[in-house]
């Protein structure tokens, strides 16, 4: 599957138009991120229920700054329009099939409920 090149003007709508999508920001001088390119591509020819796409942080300096990147590779993942991942680093290609899994299965409503929940009771004490 094609990788999308996300930017300022369409990020939001990338996020909106698909289910599960994994996010790489990235720039072109950084080295653990040349090594995490073929990797992320190449799981995105395996894992075609997901979209992807790729942030680079040297053009795109005030998305970067809105998602509060810090570090590259910073890997994001939304699941229904929910921001449910973010770290920096780059993963091996096992690592990132154990997450993308994780991804699929995670529940978001559950996760939200429970949040809610522990508000609910950590505000009644």
């Amino acid at each position: 599957m094609a990788i999308i090149t996300a930017n300022k003007d369409n990020f939001t709508e990338v996020i909106a138009g698909n289910d599960l999508l994994l996010v790489d920001f990235w720039a072109p001088w950084c080295g653990p991120c040349r090594q995490f390119g073929p990797i992320f591509e190449a799981a995105s020819e395996k894992h075609t229920d997901f979209a992807f796409a790729k942030v680079n942080t040297e053009d795109e300096q005030e998305l970067a700054g809105a998602m509060a990147i810090q570090a590259i590779p910073t890997l994001m993942a939304f699941k229904g329009g929910t921001l449910v991942y973010a770290e920096a680093g780059a993963l091996p290609a096992s690592g990132l099939d154990r997450l993308i899994e994780q991804i699929r299965s995670f529940d978001v409503a559950a996760a939200a409920a429970a949040q809610e929940a522990s508000k609910n009771v950590s505000g009644a004490a």
